[in-house]
């Protein structure tokens, strides 16, 4: 393994990576950063918790100067993970004179005023308060040398790639660009070809979607059997867990639960206030809370190292939405766990979510001698979806469905839908051209 000492980084960054317990890069680390380091772009296909944002910040700060304006870019696609990679920055410029700042909707404007006055070199930020902030003038893209655009695929989901041409068409040509998503469909693809200058693609295998490294089980039951299942599996578990549900009002319906059950959970919503949001994951992260009830709202944005479970109460209705979920345990190399349960009314969607994992999946039915009795109607059900989550069927799911992972209600930051790919020859939506 290569050491980040090996890879050129700058003492006082070394430190901060050293005070998080750090020695040895992850490969796409050691892939990644000499090659941002040269000042040429890279395209990643990498999946959660291969470390990816350690590659791209390391190599950014190692290159932008204090006090010189906003020099270096992030943009994620929700504000939980915003807020995620800005702490992760923090961390490893502890020892440096660079600031970061994060701004992301549903915080009030004047917070990020504050923050953005004082001075800052690196902003993370979501697609569309950075729009509001370029358009008020808080931020400016003139001294940007380097941008980063997170989890790609989920903004190309959530209808932000209009957005994401306006803003880089702001930006000056000559700067250092990378871009990361978990899958690369068409839209992706297109979008690096006309930003990126011959950028250095690392490609990870498929498989590394699988969620190789997690114990990975389901459960066939009765929707209303869930609730004790649910505390089988927590109870003899010592580190945190997360239960995913598919909407808001499951997630409200199991927080509840749990609490009447003694356990000291907290919950993530997409009604949710901001701050609740954020006292929420506060208390989860600072280990306060052992159990986390979230939709998928926050499947991107949860990083923390001790979680040992994952359960998905509801089977999500987007094939890749189970991979992120699961993608929460497991972190940095750790082991963990994944239990789906599956109701049976959810039966058609599960099958087409096995089909993409390439790991042995463990029939808790078989291990526990839990009968399975589908009424026939349901057997005959089958979905029609697009992997990704282009397509939907309307059939009835068991508990209900909120309309898709990272649309509807809990979708992140601006209202309303967007238009998908600009030609970039046409005006933007915010009037005009871009002035580079």
């Amino acid at each position: 393994m290569t050491k980040f000492q090996d890879l050129g980084i700058k003492e006082d960054i070394l430190r901060g990576i050293t005070d998080q317990g750090f020695e040895e890069a992850f490969p796409i680390q050691e892939a990644v950063i000499p090659v941002l380091l040269t000042g040429r772009d890279v395209v990643g296909q990498a999946h959660t918790g291969s470390g990816k944002t350690a590659a791209f910040a390391l190599a950014m700060l190692q290159e932008i100067q204090p006090k010189n304006g906003i020099q270096g870019l992030i943009m994620a696609p929700t504000r939980e993970l915003a807020i995620q990679i800005s702490d992760e920055i923090k961390k490893f410029a502890k020892h440096t004179k660079l600031k970061v700042a994060t701004v992301y909707g549903g915080q009030g404007m004047g917070v990020q005023l504050d923050a953005l006055h004082r001075g800052v070199e690196i902003v993370v930020a979501t697609p569309g308060r950075l729009i509001d902030h370029l358009k008020r003038g808080s931020i400016e893209l003139r001294d940007i040398s380097h941008i980063v655009l997170d989890e790609a695929d989920t903004m190309l989901d959530m209808g932000f790639i209009d957005d994401i041409s306006f803003i880089l068409d702001l930006a000056p040509e000559d700067r250092v660009m990378s871009l990361f998503s978990a899958t690369m469909p068409t839209e992706i693809l297109r979008l690096s070809e006309e930003y990126l200058k011959n950028p250095k693609q690392f490609l990870l295998d498929a498989d590394d979607l699988s969620g190789e490294g997690i114990d990975q089980s389901y459960l066939v039951i009765k929707d209303r059997d869930k609730f004790k299942y649910l505390i089988d599996f927590i109870k003899p578990i010592k580190g945190q867990s997360i239960v995913f549900c598919s909407t808001k009002y499951r997630t409200r319906d199991v927080a509840k639960f749990l609490h009447q059950e003694k356990y000291n959970a907290v919950a993530i919503e997409g009604d949710m206030s901001q701050h609740r949001r954020e006292q929420s994951m506060g208390k989860f992260r600072s280990g306060k809370a052992d159990i986390l009830v979230a939709t998928d709202v926050a499947s991107r944005g949860i990083d923390v190292p001790r979680v040992e479970l994952v359960i998905n109460y509801d089977v999500p209705n987007v094939e890749m939405a189970y991979f992120h979920r699961i993608g929460r345990t497991a972190r940095a190399g750790a082991k963990g766990r994944a239990i789906t349960f599956v109701s049976y009314s959810s039966v058609g969607d599960w099958n087409l979510i096995k089909r993409q994992i390439k790991v042995p999946l463990r029939d808790l039915n078989q291990e526990m001698g839990i009968e399975i009795s589908i009424p026939d109607p349901l057997k005959r059900q089958m979905p029609s979806r697009r992997y990704g989550g282009q397509s939907r069927s309307n059939y009835s799911r068991g508990g209900g469905r909120s309309g898709g992972y990272g649309r509807g209600r809990d979708r992140d930051d601006r209202g309303g839908g967007r238009k998908r790919y600009r030609d970039r020859d046409s005006k933007n939506s915010y009037g005009g051209r871009s002035r580079w």
